[in-house]
């Protein structure tokens, strides 16, 4: 039955290709034992080559040995080819500040991670059942999450991760194990209610089952199924409204139209802030539903406003934007200034981006493409070095195309150029003033007219060094 069952969500959820490298989170348990037979079972028809991996967390002692010691005698007698690694949790934990519980996961799937990129795996089983589901949805409701949270574990995540036993409840498993003579090594923290999950399984659950609904596993089951495929769907409606959205988006920074976000609907506009954070950090962990609705609140707040997040993300509203960033802000002024010869090449480490000029003909320069960060100069009205330095305060030329003198601070403002990007922001001068603003327009008096022999073309290119 249990060999059907896990069958069937396998061919359902297309967890299996043809010639898989799986790689099995083999703890020794019943669980994980009954989901390294059943692949072993499983791979001639998928002509699946199978690895095993298990971490001694140094938790228990003498009996985290034996669990190893069982495990490698399991995959030596079966063909497995086996990953042990042994790391003090315990310490680990302490050192970093983090959870027992989560400082072991996050060293696991370390481990795992590292076995697949180096042997080029491409599935990694672990062996989360039908009961873990219940639990889970049990804990995220408690702690107030919302559809992704409910929705429990994915069958698959990110192509990778799979959980082949998720339609198949515990009872069956250790049933399994004793119908095909496995025997596994139990873990005695499980029986320790004094951990969160535990207290769900050996107290609220039974509590549930005998007083309210015997069937309770599989209702809180069905319903994360149920909410997963509503919640995919908001999903991917959001992220089609991300990129709309979207007015900026680099490594470390992205950017959201306030006005357009202010007007969707609260379920998508918690998803596209949800993607921001995703863009720029790579993940939401620690990212719970009340920093989410933190962020919603900043919106109606006036510009200027921050909140410091898990992290180091920081989110604030500037000139119509919802900005999202780990750049360190604060307002020192970053300085810098280089000479750039009227022929080569110069990479500007301050704001990662290289200059290149060139000198020509007036009439080579005709055809020459310009745009706003590549501009060309009559040359003999250059007087001096040609220097490239941040902007100071007090800053001011004369724009072509406009009627007298402006300041730099006031074009920045208009340009809605991001607070923490002023200090730094280049300017290219000659002895006599500013002869161009990046991004923005050269100064009357180096324009190109009539009387205009040679031509010195200046371009940014940006992270060339």
């Amino acid at each position: 039955m249990v060999l059907y069952t896990v069958k069937e969500t396998i061919e359902r959820e297309k967890l299996l290709e043809q010639n898989d490298k799986v790689l099995v989170a083999f703890s020794g348990g019943p669980d994980s034992l009954c989901l390294l037979d059943i692949l072993l079972r499983l791979a001639p028809s998928y002509n699946l080559t199978i690895y095993a991996a298990h971490l001694n967390h140094m938790i228990r002692g003498y009996d985290a040995q034996m669990d190893a010691m069982f495990c490698y005698d399991f995959c030596e007698k079966n063909g497995v080819n086996f990953f042990l690694k042994v790391i003090d949790v315990p310490k680990l934990a302490k050192q970093t500040g983090m959870s027992m519980e989560n400082c072991a996961r996050q060293q696991r799937y370390s481990l795992f991670y590292d076995i697949k990129n180096e042997l080029g795996i491409n599935k990694i089983a672990v062996a989360h059942n039908l009961d873990d589901q219940a639990e889970t949805v049990l804990l995220k409701l408690f702690r107030g999450s919302g559809l992704q949270g409910l929705s429990g574990m994915d069958y698959i995540r990110d192509g990778v991760i799979i959980r082949p036993l998720l339609d198949v409840y515990k009872q069956e498993i250790v049933d399994y194990c004793k119908k095909n003579f496995l025997t596994p090594r139990l873990d005695y923290t499980n029986k320790q209610a004094e951990y969160t999950r535990n207290k769900v399984r050996l107290n609220l659950i039974p509590e549930i089952e005998k007083n309210f609904t015997p069937n309770i596993k599989q209702i809180l089951s069905r319903t994360a199924n149920n909410i997963r495929q509503d919640y995919e769907f908001i999903d991917e409606q959001a992220q089609k409204k991300y990129e709309d959205i979207r007015t900026q988006k680099k490594q470390d920074l992205v950017s959201l139209n306030i006005n357009l976000l202010s007007n969707e609907n609260p379920a998508i506009r918690n998803r596209v802030i949800r993607c921001a954070i995703n863009d720029v950090l790579g993940n939401l962990t620690d990212i719970s539903s009340v920093h989410i609705s933190d962020i919603s609140d900043l919106i109606e707040k006036k510009s200027g406003k921050m909140l410091n997040l898990p992290q180091n993300l920081k989110v604030y509203t500037f000139s119509e934007r919802l900005i999202f960033t780990t750049r360190e802000i604060n307002n020192e002024q970053i300085t810098y200034r280089y000479k750039i010869e009227p022929e080569g090449y110069t990479f500007i480490d301050e704001i990662k981006m290289g200059v290149r000029t060139s000198i020509m003909d007036k009439k080579d320069s005709l055809n020459l493409p310009t745009s706003q960060f590549a501009k060309v100069f009559d040359y003999d009205k250059i007087k001096g070095d040609i220097i490239l330095r941040n902007r100071e305060a007090g800053d001011k030329y004369k724009p072509i195309g406009l009627k007298g003198t402006k300041k730099v601070k006031d074009i920045l403002i208009e340009k809605k150029v991001l607070p923490q990007d002023k200090y730094k922001y280049p300017v290219l001068c000659d002895e006599n003033g500013i002869m161009w603003l990046y991004d923005y327009r050269i100064d009357e008096n180096y324009k190109i007219d009539e009387n205009t022999k040679k031509v010195i073309r200046i371009q940014f290119k940006k992270d060339m060094e």
